[in-house]
């Protein structure tokens, strides 16, 4: 076990975890985002939300000199809402710094699944 003597080291984006009865969230942003998506989806403005949803971008591969792990995005929050006469999936994350991998993440998505992220 690691002990850290002048307590825990702050996160390395300055997000701080939040522990609810809803759950574990990755920062205050993502848990108030949640708690509006809660709201719209009693309201019935949108419908099927989901938390943490796993997409695979990459499958593990085994080339000459090493083994490569899968590559996947995790989806804060996935749902439908509403367009017109349908409804429509989407796929959200609540952002607070926008890495180069988040970056790469996101294109591969599109690409692959035809899935566009929406930043929040």
């Amino acid at each position: 076990m690691i002990r850290y003597p002048f307590g825990r080291p702050a996160a390395k984006y300055g997000n701080k975890k939040i522990h609810t009865p809803e759950g574990d969230f990755d920062s205050k942003h993502e848990f108030e985002r949640f708690c509006e998506l809660s709201i719209l989806s009693t309201a019935g403005i949108i419908r099927n939300l989901d938390r943490q949803v796993r997409f695979s971008l990459l499958p593990s591969q085994r080339g000459e000199f090493r083994a490569e792990r899968p590559t996947d995005y995790i989806a804060d929050f996935v749902y439908e809402e509403k367009r017109g006469a349908e409804w429509v999936k989407v796929v959200e994350d609540a952002k607070g710094v926008r890495t180069d991998t988040y970056l790469l993440k996101r294109k591969l998505m599109l690409f692959i699944h035809g899935i566009s992220i929406k930043e929040v």
